[in-house]
């Protein structure tokens, strides 16, 4: 990961110490790479790697749904000014092309932000083609 800062209000955001300060092991090895996160918004992108892929070769879903999930953090994180404690709700993603091979952009914005939830729209793609379209419910617990 390469490193970037967002300055929202005075504090300085720090996507890569989000990630490794907040999340698992095993969804750090999927090697993300923030690559702009603003008010309510992230680019991420999920480096291609042979252990992503699925029978037949194809980039897993899991992965692509783990990539989205941990994406909506990052967004909602830069909405907030800082990492704030949160849950998953509700993922819902619809796969449209396989991947192989590729990396993957994942595009996050928050749609609506409240007190306790946050709405997302999450749009993952490779050389401007939608691969998977998903949208995400979190509870705000902190």
């Amino acid at each position: 990961m390469h490193a970037i800062s967002v300055h929202h209000v005075g504090v300085t955001l720090k996507p890569d110490e989000i990630l490794r300060d907040n999340f698992a092991p095993w969804v750090l090895d999927l090697g993300l790479v923030a690559e702009e996160v603003g008010d309510g918004t992230a680019v991420l992108r999920l480096p291609w790697s042979d252990r992503l892929a699925r029978e037949g070769g194809a980039l897993s879903g899991q992965a692509l749904m783990a990539a989205a999930d941990t994406a909506v953090v990052l967004a909602v994180s830069g909405a907030k000014g800082g990492f704030v404690p949160m849950t998953t709700v509700q993922l819902s993603t619809s796969f449209q092309r396989p991947v192989v091979g590729r990396d993957v952009r994942i595009a996050v914005e928050v749609t609506k932000l409240g007190r306790t939830l946050a709405f997302a729209e999450i749009d993952m793609t490779v050389d401007s083609a939608t691969v998977a379209r998903a949208s995400a419910v979190y509870a705000i617990i902190g």
